[in-house]
């Protein structure tokens, strides 16, 4: 996988863990943005053989992701600027459709495209001193790396249209009020709760951890008979998986199942 400049990456115990390094804010810069999607879409077949059953996002720094590189922005030309932002947008849902569960790990600052990347994320933990926003309307353009898409569907369309058009900065607090954060903990603990969670996550069938992340995303758009046929066809995938023989084997013997994603 890779090499990469501004990206590091480790797995243990089937728990993948991605870290971005671009000081000093790790601003979404054109090259970050690209090792972003191309990262997503190496670890796709490290998830489907299970190797890789969670994932921990995280970033180096004071900050989690400070948004687009504006330095970048300022130099570019107008007819280069929306091939960037698509860029951007690309990545993110790269993101969104890693097939395992992503867990945003957040502190310090995440604004702007650093706050869609972790929208992008599955599950999001906050260090207590991070904060988060969506500042694009302070700047005179909307969020576009899918920040009005992914807010509406996580808080509803009146709580995002309050955060949007404000263009306000929220705390920790504030984020797990509002339904965009998970969980909020001291910034010490931040890496080690994310990480037991991936674990906890990682112990369960691969298959069916997959599955359900397909039917969970994949339903919400579609009327409930429709999602209800979703979750039939992702059902039917662990039907014939020996990791579901298993667990009812490990139930019968009084002992944890030993999944091996098949």
């Amino acid at each position: 996988m890779g090499p990469f400049e501004f990206l590091s990456f480790s797995v243990s115990d089937y728990v993948g863990h991605v870290r971005i390094n671009r000081p000093p804010v790790n601003a979404l810069g054109r090259d970050l943005i690209r090792e972003l999607k191309q990262f997503s879409q190496e670890i796709v077949p490290l998830c489907e053989s299970a190797e890789v059953r969670a994932l921990v996002l995280s970033a180096e720094g004071k900050h989690f992701c400070a948004g687009a590189d504006l330095k970048e922005r300022q130099s570019m030309p107008v007819e280069e600027v929306e091939p960037t932002v698509n860029a951007t947008r690309d990545m993110a849902s790269s993101v969104a459709n890693i097939p395992v569960p992503v867990i945003a790990a957040v502190h310090g600052t995440a604004v702007g495209g650093g706050m869609e990347l972790a929208l992008a994320a599955d599950i999001r933990i906050l260090a207590k001193s991070a904060r988060m926003g969506l500042r694009e309307t302070a700047l005179a353009i909307i969020p576009g790396a899918g920040g009005t898409q992914r807010l509406p569907r996580l808080i509803g369309p009146s709580r995002a249209m309050l955060w949007i058009a404000t263009g306000r900065i929220f705390s920790a607090d504030e984020c797990l009020r509002d339904g965009v954060a998970n969980q909020v903990v001291p910034d010490e603990d931040l890496l080690e709760t994310a990480m037991a969670l991936a674990k906890e996550i990682a112990q369960n069938g691969p298959v069916a951890v997959r599955a359900a992340k397909e039917a969970i995303w994949g339903g919400l758009d579609r009327p409930l008979a429709e999602g209800l046929e979703l979750e039939k066809a992702c059902y039917r995938k662990t039907i014939p998986t020996q990791d579901r023989l298993e667990a009812l084997k490990a139930f019968q013997e009084k002992r944890p199942p030993k999944f091996e994603g098949r």
